[in-house]
């Protein structure tokens, strides 16, 4: 019983992010891409796509209150609340 309840989470999760990456960026996502490669292309700025949600939304946490330091990413970071960010992160890692 357990191991069924278990598949069907599974499966429901899979769902839900096959459905978010198939879905419209939330708002703000799009000017991430000015920096931040979309594509496999190497670049000193991190790629978004398939990161894990909790990384990207811990740093822009971290770039809003100063505690990781940035030259442009600390202001930008600035215009997002926290769920505004945990959606943004959300759509990004659900990319691949």
């Amino acid at each position: 019983m357990k191991a069924l309840r278990v598949a069907i989470a599974a499966a429901a999760v899979a769902a839900w992010s096959s459905a978010l990456a198939a879905s419209d960026p939330p708002p703000g996502a799009a000017s991430c891409s000015g920096c931040h490669s979309t594509g496999t292309t190497a670049s000193s700025i991190s790629r978004l796509y398939g990161r894990d949600a909790g990384d990207i939304a811990t740093a822009m946490a971290k770039f809003r209150d100063g505690s990781l330091p940035a030259t442009v990413m600390n202001r930008i970071a600035k215009g997002f609340t926290d769920e505004e960010s945990r959606a943004i992160a959300t759509w990004f890692a659900a990319q691949k």
